[in-house]
């Protein structure tokens, strides 16, 4: 993105940090749940960190300085206990010699898991690493889930180390030495009466998120505008607060499963601790995340889609950008663990029982064998089918129980870059999953064609990496910049699914913010209904297959029949959206 000047510029806030190289400065790198992770009464936290000194040592919680005889800290590390009855899940940093570190997500509910030591996975048939012996069981839905995993532990010498209550799951660490050992487990334990099934891990024990290659050309330095996003900050910023009939807003809460954010970069400096402000542009957005060691990372600039400083170089963030005007957006950044697809699940879970109202998941699978649209097999991202198998019913888990207890949630996924179909539920977890609390993210890049407007379908074209199909709801600009050290610097690009996904989220918070009654159908009409279009007209029978997202339907379009924008794929138009968001408050209620 460029660098944004004109009128918002007074709404930020310049850092005073010091420099990002400061060698000195307190950061937490990781928080995660230490010993029993099955009690629930009495809760143990473990916490590394970077530049921790010896001296005395101050731990908040939302705000509110610990005791000190909750805590001991060792070098870098230090240890938490907690009492759940006399606390609440909240943002949680250390300060030392007046200096705050970082604030990350505490969580006080109880799912959580254990991610494999490089010693404890191993390569399987089809070259993947998976997990030797820690396996996840899913246990039906009438039964106690701990009562029966404790007594399959117990029949088969195996251990019960993590779980996932509210899905009924329960993680086991098996007696297993090898594949062969555990694959034999599995398939006894999957045999069981009240088991529903089996999930298996595949992912290295430090699995970085990564997007493939990029063989497309450098997209230009206008993509969002594709988008309209600034007219969207802009509209925000004029008639939420308008003398003549303002708007009341509601905060809204925002989950991100990511691993970490780099608050050394200069888009993330000035949320350390509690991120005071100058009193006149409160509330504001907060950010809560682990601490990376690089500005570059996929975390750092998924969530500098949403919240990254204005004008500092690097990235620009939507909600950043609704500070004063808005209600004061929290985004928390948390993966649970190192433990892949079933960490990502503990996470959500957690998230939306601590309030989170939409969820942000950049991130997706295939299934070894899965094509793309070339027909040559997609080489990244991929599971073998035993794994898929599991993560399929441990997903379906996760939507039933969400429905049946949180309605009201979204999850905004991306639609993946493999050049595939998303909805092709054999080989693509998790968008190909068909319920209105999902949705489905795909990406385009600028035309080259510079004599179109910008609601003209040929002002963009598809990404040629992402996924497609009719399960995709919605496309957004798919590239970024990655977020710097130093001010004024511009960040490389970033491209992909992943990137046009938080796009998305921000402007589902942004409707939420306007009008908290919306449900998800009713959130998934509204970006329907104001979206622009992109791609060519085939009356509904793409000749090659190629439905780029669900073409727009008459009744997406005031029931006009001739209205030329049916039949064509949807592209995001942030400003519009709003406009409808405010409009819906009347007929809403």
């Amino acid at each position: 993105m460029p660098l944004i000047r004109p009128l918002l510029a007074t709404l930020l806030v310049a850092s005073a940090c010091g420099s990002a190289y400061a060698a000195d400065a307190l950061r937490l790198s990781n928080l995660k749940r230490c010993g029993d992770l099955l009690v629930s009464e009495t809760l143990t936290f473990c916490l590394d960190t970077r530049g921790l000194g010896s001296g005395p040592l101050e731990v908040k919680l939302g705000g509110k300085r610990l005791p000190d005889a909750t805590f001991t800290h060792e070098g870098q590390t230090v240890r938490l206990t907690l009492k759940r009855k006399d606390h609440t899940s909240g943002p949680l940093w250390l300060e030392q010699d007046g200096k705050p570190s970082n604030p990350v997500w505490l969580t006080l509910n109880g799912s959580h898991v254990l991610a494999a030591t490089p010693r404890e996975v191993t390569k399987n048939m089809d070259g993947l690493t998976t997990y030797i012996d820690l396996v996840s069981l899913i246990i039906e839905e009438d039964a106690d889930g701990l009562e029966v995993s404790r007594k399959l532990a117990k029949k088969y010498g195996a251990e019960v180390v993590g779980a996932i209550p509210p899905l009924n799951t329960y993680q086991l660490r098996l007696p297993a030495k090898d594949l062969t050992e555990r694959d034999a487990m599995v398939l006894r334990l999957g045999s069981e009466i009240s088991v529903d099934a089996v999930v298996i891990e595949e992912s290295s024990a430090e699995e970085n998120e990564r997007t493939p290659a990029q063989l497309e050309k450098t997209p230009n330095e206008n993509e969002w505008a594709a988008n309209r996003f600034l007219d969207a900050v802009n509209y925000y910023q004029r008639r939420i607060p308008a003398k003549a009939a303002p708007i009341p807003t509601t905060p809204v809460r925002i989950g991100i499963i990511e691993r970490n954010v780099d608050f050394d970069a200069a888009d993330f400096n000035d949320y350390l601790g509690d991120a005071p402000r100058d009193a006149k542009r409160t509330p504001h957005t907060r950010v809560y995340a682990r601490d990376a060691q690089a500005p570059d990372g996929h975390g750092t600039t998924v969530t500098g889609i949403l919240a990254a400083r204005w004008d500092k170089g690097g990235n620009t963030g939507f909600l950043r950008g609704l500070d004063g005007a808005g209600p004061g957006f929290e985004v928390i950044v948390e993966r649970n663990s190192d433990a892949g697809i079933t960490a990502n699940i503990a996470a959500s879970v957690n998230l939306i029982e601590d309030g989170v109202r939409v969820l942000n998941w950049s991130w997706g699978i295939h299934r070894i064998g899965a094509r793309n649209i070339q027909g040559d097999e997609i080489d990244s991202l991929v599971r073998s089918g035993l794994a898929m198998s599991g993560y399929e019913e441990l997903l379906e888990e996760f939507f039933l129980w969400l429905r049946r207890e949180h309605p009201d949630v979204v999850v905004v996924n991306s639609a993946g870059n493999g050049s595939s179909l998303s909805g092709a539920d054999e080989y693509r977890l998790p968008s190909s999953f068909v319920t209105d609390q999902l949705l489905v993210v795909g990406g385009h890049q600028r035309s080259e064609r510079e004599d179109v407007s910008v609601d003209d379908p040929a002002y963009v074209v598809k990404r040629n990496s992402s996924n497609i199909d009719t399960r995709v709801d919605i496309s957004a600009a798919a590239c970024a910049r990655a977020s710097t050290l130093r001010e004024d610097e511009q960040g490389d690009t970033h491209c992909g699914t992943s990137y046009a996904t938080p796009m998305v989220t921000g402007i589902v918070a942004g409707l939420l913010s306007i009008n908290p009654e919306l449900k998800p159908e009713q959130l998934r009409m509204l970006l329907r209904r104001s979206a622009m279009t992109l791609g060519e007209e085939f009356d509904f029978e793409p000749t090659d297959a190629e439905d780029l997202t669900a073409p727009i339907l008459p009744s997406e379009r005031n029931f006009e029949l001739n209205n030329p924008d049916i039949g064509l794929s949807a592209r995001l138009d942030m400003q519009k959206a709003l406009d409808l968001a405010v409009k819906s408050r009347d007929r809403v209620r």
